[in-house]
């Protein structure tokens, strides 16, 4: 009897991905498991409120919703599925405040800005507790594959110094357009290439292309980085068909980056089967960036569980919520 249920309920499943169009990706097993938690150094210039890491692995206390597997990029386990940014805040302690109430393991730091002390950078390297958090180093401002392997080689060294002695992680970003930033996929490719026979886990942002995303997974990209929409433009998801694309047919870890304004497009692009989101310029301008971080912390999570659940078929026609079944009739 229980295993006729269990047929029927695996057959009822199945007739619902295939109405919704929707598929539960799983990634190939990693064979390290490394936790990334987050602190700020003691002693730091710019103290900051101390708040528990989101758990997004489900609902605490309720094991049987604890079916997902956490966010595994090139051997590292992470417990959180938001990756934030280090620029455009008004403060260094704004910076720090909304890092700890996201409730994010990596946080993305531009190499040359941090290099030159750039305004707003000063003091970056120190106010972070950089062994309980991963950096992610990018090369943000390189216009050529050249200059991004250059700076890619700085964000090693300077991961190195701050004591992340195993960090090859490099966000890579070739963008010549200084009007749209919009990044070069022939320079991004060839940069990959370069820097994954380095040795880096290399995790490009690119236009939501497949057929882009394709080479750069064979090539040994670590991730996939697609933009939602422009950077910093706050204009949501406008390519949500590519994505979908990228999604379903990659073998790693998809992130969607640049654009994403707003915790319900966050969680839309959860629901969609992405693994990760990067968030830094609408957590940053917002009017309170420590709060509109725990959002999209917690829209993260939502939409994430949201997609293993699986949403109901959309149907032309209404459907009554209550049983017809022992209406009273006149």
């Amino acid at each position: 009897m229980a295993k006729a249920s269990l047929r029927a309920s695996e057959k009822i499943k199945m007739q619902t991905i295939e109405r919704t169009g929707q598929q539960t990706r799983e990634r190939p097993e990693d064979t390290t498991d490394t936790d990334c938690d987050f602190s700020v150094v003691s002693g730091s210039p710019h103290p900051v409120v101390s708040h528990p890491a989101h758990n997004m692995g489900g609902c605490s206390g309720n094991e049987s919703l604890r079916t997902d597997r956490p966010l595994k990029i090139a051997g590292k386990t992470f417990r959180s599925r938001l990756m934030t940014g280090t620029g455009k805040y008004r403060s260094m302690t704004e910076m720090q405040e909304s890092i700890m109430a996201s409730g994010c393991a990596i946080v993305t730091v531009a190499v040359r800005r941090v290099q030159r002390k750039a305004p707003g950078h000063e003091g970056l390297a120190e106010a972070i507790d950089w062994s309980k958090i991963w950096m992610l180093p990018n090369t943000a401002g390189c216009q050529t594959a050249e200059d991004a392997i250059r700076v890619a080689r700085l964000g090693r060294e300077m991961a190195l110094l701050l004591g992340q002695e195993e960090n090859n992680f490099v966000k890579l970003e070739v963008i010549p357009d200084s009007k749209y930033l919009l990044p070069d996929p022939i320079g991004t490719l060839a940069a990959a290439e370069q820097l994954v026979k380095e040795g880096f886990a290399v995790l490009p942002y690119i236009n939501a292309d497949p057929l882009l995303a394709k080479r750069l997974e064979d090539a040994g990209c670590a991730t996939l980085m697609p933009l939602g929409s422009p950077i910093g433009s706050g204009q949501g998801i406008k390519n949500a068909a590519n994505i979908q694309i990228i999604i379903e047919n990659a073998g790693v870890p998809v992130v969607v980056d640049a654009g994403i304004g707003t915790p319900s497009e966050a969680a839309a692009a959860m629901e969609m089967g992405a693994d990760a989101l990067l968030i830094n310029t609408a957590i940053a301008l917002a009017q309170n960036p420590a709060a509109m971080a725990k959002a999209f912390g917690q829209a993260t999570e939502a939409g994430r569980l949201a997609y293993h659940a699986g949403r109901i078929p959309v149907k032309s026609y209404a459907g009554a919520s209550s049983p017809i079944a022992g209406t009273i009739t006149s």
